[in-house]
């Protein structure tokens, strides 16, 4: 692009530059806005409209991850069920759940409604070895203080009241199901919460530059130079920063190695696309109110676990299966099929190289996915819903996720890890999240992380104010049944979520 056709702007000077307007940066824009009323913010959004990538409600699973039914947080490990991860989540979810509750109080978030609705969380196991596991998982999970509540059936009579659209055309005598379940689960759209924290930052005088997209971040002494271009006119423009953090999805990876810092060298980014079977039939929607969670195929991602899973999107109740994994190289659902390539560095090619050794299985199974046709599709649902039909679901695709590829030693390299991971810099002046699951469920607890690394010289003096966003901050809920049911009848009044 030419000087004639770029007009550059006036360097902006800004405390804070938050670099995505999806759930994460909306996030810690609120807690940054009530730590420090007095710090200006900027947040940089490459499309036209918030919230449209990871954070969108058809682009996510909408679960709130609190390992309630998610099968891959409690792994079978020498016949044992380990729920180590399943607990850590559930501590997290239970943080987002007071942090929301203080927003709402506060009139931060205007309508819990918008964004979160009760929907029971459901594990299913089909099969002897998934009975005995599913069985195994809730005689583990519901002696523990935070799964409190969690009831278990093997009886064929129950599932078919609970899950008529699972149950109708089932053979029960020819193979054995049993599930678990949580009644106080939740369906979550990332996508409107985000609007409603962005709505707020924006009445308090946060500017958010739609239609821009960052294009570099350099060191400049003590700050960070920022430089956008605005995608419709080409124009460019420049802000300073104190503290910068990005929160951009799959692109935070090629962001923060645009940003030099030595802590991003060696990582890389697997991406994952995917697509869900969505009903179009209301009378089928209507017979099922539960998200249900089976087992993935051996070496699949994640992201990737099958689930028949009611939503609330828009005050529309709806019904998604899937998804079915795929791949682009894509790092955003709307990037570029160059975004993988552009991320290579000679620090972390061999990241890349033996993760590509490594994980034959799982290109496999992506392959295959890619190769499903609408009957294999169909049939994939059909293990979940015997009598579906065809003419009663439509093709949508879900939304793109880059899993992190670690650094590690010889022999290995590189490891496939699915999960998130926060990069700063020693100085706490930048800070990047990556990854995906349990990712906008654990939004607030993430972002705590965030001011814990990178104002840790002002924890002190934040304190009493995290207290009250979060007034279970530094405790461990699962050792205090007492207080967790404290907390959770609060929170449960706050957002709306009782009958």
């Amino acid at each position: 692009m030419s000087e004639a056709n770029v007009s550059a702007k006036v360097t902006d000077e800004a405390d804070v530059v938050l670099i995505g307007a999806g759930i994460m940066s909306a996030t810690l824009g609120a807690m940054l806005k009530q730590l420090e009323p007095t710090w200006s913010q900027i947040i940089f959004e490459r499309l036209d409209v918030p919230a449209e990538e990871s954070s969108s409600p058809w682009n996510n699973a909408g679960t709130g991850h609190s390992a309630l039914c998610e099968l891959n947080y409690t792994p079978l490990q020498h016949g044992e069920v380990n729920i180590a991860k399943a607990v850590r989540i559930n501590e997290k979810f239970q943080v987002s759940r007071q942090f929301w509750s203080h927003q709402v109080d506060n009139g931060i978030l205007t309508d819990p409604r918008e964004f979160i609705n009760p929907v029971p969380h459901v594990s299913f196991g089909r099969g002897d070895e998934q009975v005995a596991y599913i069985k195994q998982r809730y005689e583990k999970l519901s002696k523990h203080t935070l799964f409190e509540g969690m009831q278990y059936s093997d009886d064929d009579a129950k599932f078919a009241e609970f899950l008529p659209l699972m149950a109708k055309g089932r053979d029960f005598e020819a193979e054995k199901v049993n599930i678990s379940w949580f009644e106080g689960g939740t369906d979550i759209n990332y996508g409107a919460q985000a609007k409603q924290f962005l709505e707020a930052a924006q009445k308090g005088g946060t500017e958010i530059r739609y239609g821009h997209e960052v294009v570099t971040i350099k060191a400049d002494g003590a700050k960070w130079k920022i430089v956008a271009k605005n995608v419709h006119t080409g124009d460019i423009s420049t802000v300073k920063a104190s503290f910068v953090f990005v929160g951009a999805g799959g692109m935070a990876l090629p962001l923060l190695q645009k940003s030099g810092i030595k802590e991003i060298k060696g990582y890389g980014g697997f991406p994952v696309s995917g697509a869900w079977l969505r009903c179009t039939n209301d009378e089928l929607i209507e017979q099922h109110a539960a998200k249900v969670y089976g087992q993935a195929s051996v070496g699949t991602p994640p992201m990737s676990v099958p689930h028949l899973d009611t939503r609330v999107i828009d005050g529309k109740k709806g019904l998604l299966f899937g998804p079915y994994a795929g791949w682009t190289p894509k790092f955003l659902k709307q990037g570029s099929f160059l975004d993988l390539f552009k991320s290579f560095r000679p620090t972390n090619l061999p990241s890349y190289m033996g993760v590509g050794v490594q994980e034959m299985g799982l290109t496999k199974y992506l392959i295959t996915e890619v190769m499903k046709d609408e009957a294999a599709r169909l049939e994939s649902l059909r293990e979940y819903m015997p009598t579906a039909k065809a003419e009663d679901w439509e093709l949508v695709m879900a939304g793109q996720r880059v899993q992190i590829i670690k650094p590690s030693g010889a022999p290995r390299f590189g490891s496939l890890e699915f999960g998130t991971a926060l990069i700063n810099n020693p100085e706490g002046t930048i800070a990047g999240l990556l990854g995906a699951s349990p990712g906008a469920s654990i939004a607030p607890s993430a972002m705590i992380e965030v001011l814990e690394r990178c104002f840790g010289n002002r924890m002190i003096e934040w304190g009493p104010k995290l207290k009250e966003m979060v007034p279970t901050y530094g405790v461990a809920l699962s050792g205090d049944k007492q207080l967790f049911r404290e907390v959770w009848d609060r929170t449960q009044q706050t957002l709306k979520l009782e009958d």
